[in-house]
């Protein structure tokens, strides 16, 4: 963070940078906040009335858009001399992210998903002189289109205003704005002359509407009620509203060919492709059919829709849409690669003559054999240079703009990808993500234009979001360890030693992952169907994370009355009971190749009978980890029996088999108290069941019977109608104490 002079040749560094990518694109010079700067700062001031209560009164808020004058955000802050702060911006998100700022550093104040530690000086820290914040990204991106099943899809407007809060106090100010697009989507296909019954047959059920969206599935676990596009709209209309009124610029869907079958009874000579099989799912639900992009057809549905986005959510002027993804284009041809986007776009001017197209740039790593360069130029040419963002959405980890020549010549926002599925496990890049983005404003002839977020599920590893979002206001990588050593204060309020050093073990090990190509999907085999060929790998050294398990037990007496440590406790330790399971495991499967039952029945019994309902235990303490939570949500949104069955079927099906037979099997695993009882418990008891019978039998184990098998569990746990608690029971430090007197020892043993 910069404060005072010291620091004004990177400044004029950084500003001549940013100012030669905003000649490159004058096109871009339109994306600006629709909100007047007296509505951003009343929008700030109400944030902290939520926030702080009677405290907010101690700041003063402006936003003065003439404060910069490149439109890059910045914000300055002082003390008055009666104890209050200043905070002036440039938009109601630079207010807000650089009260943030303060908040962080000069008042040890904390907020997060799972969490806040607002325990603010009285009276509030003086500043001396004017702290300038500033940054040099024209956009900080948050969001993937995943993002919209894993994590929000059952999200109501106070959860949907703390998100909003969040993305204001941390920076954003691109938004993706998906919620409520069916209903829109509906109007246009009965406008077409589409029947009510082929509009149901087209949509996918609320948990698999993102990839209903992206051509990839159609009509599973659906059909949509009218109350859900009803309930949808509503809530984009209240979200839309938010985000503007500090200065976002939401980002709104656009065409991208997939159409339902019924175009064909309408339009029988329209030139359609029906696509593959996708992800092990059969034409049932899946082959979907997408439109031509040079028929005019596709004009003609890309602009009715984008008008019915115009006329129902007003624009800011970028629209996201995705071709291809992860499906293969019918032909490799640069010349019609170009004609696809080139219709794409113009599907879009049509409405909007100023849109920006955005996409994710997610097909040129996941189909990297069909994407040489050749055909990615043709598509990203397609569309004038500067009226295209590319989202390089995997940055850390596989970033596509270094052998793109920067996306040869669009601009791109440099991301964060972090989570899968919206999986349950400690993980980070933390060294990859600290350099990434200045590599990316460093590279040669960058079209580097911001940095984002695009995780695929939220609501976990606060920790790694943080420092991305902090990153954008940065001039250069953080010293990790002293950031991380701030942050374990900040998070707890707290100046305990063996806290700071708990997470500076935990950011240079697990936090640290380094493995080239390393994908987070959990490869954990607690979560995985039981087999003999399950991944057993770590990226780090488990020491690291047992004497970090110490650190946090040894100060937990003091500490559980913090939200914030409550949950890193149960984090943490479910961490190390997800690595003992693995050590479980890999002694089940030595017992049984020795044949030694003695073994066997330890071992299964340990894991199933103890580790696995402690860790259920465990996590059925804390409101964070509640599978009951998860379905009440689903439920609520339901006006009778019928939705809400439907709505539990697909919060349970999404978390479990994703799809009728387990066609995307534990992707989006969740380590959660009732789903650890029922689901993988169940799993893990009858793997060692049947390797005892086996034993005894003298009979081989045989995969493919026990797959049949324990499927009947999997579909069971789908459709068992439990009720699970939604409030937490027990008492988190009790739980977490007896798992560490037991487990703590045999996990030194194990090293």
């Amino acid at each position: 963070m910069s404060g005072g002079s010291g620091c004004c040749l990177a400044l004029l560094l950084v500003w001549s940078l940013c100012v030669s990518a905003r000649c490159r694109f004058p096109s871009l010079d339109h994306i600006r906040p629709r909100a007047s700067d007296r509505a951003q700062g009343r929008a700030v001031t109400e944030l902290l009335r939520r926030l702080l209560g009677n405290r907010s009164a101690e700041f003063i808020v402006s936003v003065n858009g003439s404060l910069s004058n490149d439109s890059l955000d910045v914000c300055e802050l002082r003390s008055t001399k009666n104890n209050r702060v200043v905070a002036t911006g440039s938009t109601g998100v630079a207010v807000a992210s650089g009260i943030y700022n303060y908040l962080k550093y000069f008042c040890n104040c904390h907020v997060s998903w799972s969490g806040n530690q607002l325990d603010l000086p009285r009276p509030l820290p003086k500043l001396t002189g004017v702290l300038r914040i500033s940054t040099p990204h024209r956009f900080r991106y948050y969001q993937n289109v995943c993002t919209f099943s894993y994590s929000s899809v059952w999200w109501d407007w106070p959860r949907w205003e703390r998100e909003i809060d969040w993305m204001a106090l941390n920076g954003i100010n691109l938004p993706l704005a998906f919620t409520g697009q069916e209903a829109l989507w509906q109007e246009v296909y009965r406008a077409l002359g589409l029947n009510q019954s082929e509009i149901e047959e087209f949509f996918s059920g609320p948990a698999f509407l993102a990839w209903n969206r992206m051509a990839n599935l159609f009509k599973f676990a659906g059909p949509l009620p009218q109350s859900w596009h009803v309930n949808q709209l509503y809530l984009q209309f209240k979200i839309l509203e938010r985000m503007r009124s500090f200065g976002m610029i939401p980002v709104l869907p656009a065409f991208s060919g997939n159409i339902p079958k019924g175009i064909l009874r309408l339009y029988p000579e329209a030139r359609v492709t029906r696509l593959g099989p996708w992800s092990h799912f059969n034409c049932s639900y899946s082959c979907s059919l997408v439109l031509d992009p040079q028929d005019p057809l596709f004009h003609h549905i890309g602009s009715l829709y984008l008008s019915q986005v115009l006329k129902q959510f007003g624009t800011d002027h970028i629209y996201s849409t995705d071709t291809f993804n992860e499906m293969t284009p019918p032909s490799s041809d640069p010349a019609y690669l170009s004609a696809v986007s080139r219709s794409v776009f113009a599907s879009m001017t049509a409405v909007d003559p100023q849109a920006v197209w955005l996409m994710q740039g997610w097909l040129f790593f996941s189909d990297a054999a069909f994407w040489k360069p050749a055909q990615i130029q043709a598509l990203l040419h397609g569309v004038p240079l500067g009226r295209m963002i590319v989202l390089d959405l995997f940055a850390e980890t596989e970033p596509i703009f270094s052998y793109t020549e920067s996306f040869y010549g669009q601009p791109f926002i440099w991301c964060m990808l972090q989570n899968f599925g919206g999986n349950s496990g400690l993980f980070g890049t933390v060294e990859s993500i600290n350099s990434g983005p200045f590599k990316a404003l460093h590279f040669p002839n960058s079209t580097l234009v911001g940095i984002g977020m695009t995780p695929e599920g939220i609501e976990q590893n606060p920790v790694t979001y943080e420092l991305m979002s902090e990153l954008a206001w940065r001039k250069e990588p953080v010293n990790l360890a002293k950031w991380v050593s701030l942050y374990a204060i900040r998070r707890y309020g707290n100046t305990q030693e063996s806290l700071t050093t708990a997470w500076r073990l935990l950011f240079a090990s697990i936090y640290n992952c380094t493995d080239p190509h390393y994908r987070n999907h959990n490869h954990s085999p607690l979560v995985r169907r039981p087999s003999f060929q399950m991944n057993t790998g770590l990226w780090y050294d488990p020491a690291d994370l047992y004497k970090a398990w110490k650190l946090i037990m040894d100060a937990a007496p003091s500490l559980m009355s913090k939200e914030t440590f409550r949950y890193d406790l149960v984090d943490v330790t479910r961490e190390v009971l997800q690595v003992l399971t693995t050590s479980f495991y890999r002694d089940i499967a030595d017992a049984f190749k020795k044949q030694n039952l003695s073994e066997l029945l330890t071992a299964g019994g340990v894991l199933v009978y103890d580790l696995l309902p402690e860790l259920n235990r465990l996590l059925s303490s804390n409101r964070n980890f509640l599978l009951g939570a998860w379905l009440e949500r689903a439920r609520s949104l339901a006006v009778d029996d019928k939705e809400a069955q439907l709505y539990d079927m697909n919060a349970r099906n999404q978390i479990t088999l994703w799809g009728p037979s387990g066609e995307i099997l534990d992707y989006a695993s969740k380590e959660w108290g009732g789903l650890m009882e029922d689901y993988y418990a169940q799993r893990w008891g009858l793997f060692v069941q049947t390797l005892v019978e086996c034993l005894n039998s003298g009979q081989p184990f045989k995969q493919a019977a026990f797959n049949q098998a324990v499927f009947q569990i999997e579909k069971g746990f789908i459709y068992n109608g439990r009720k699970y608690p939604t409030k937490p029971q027990g008492d988190t430090y009790e739980i977490a104490y007896r798992i560490f007197l037991k487990y703590y020892p045999q996990a030194l043993n194990r090293l």
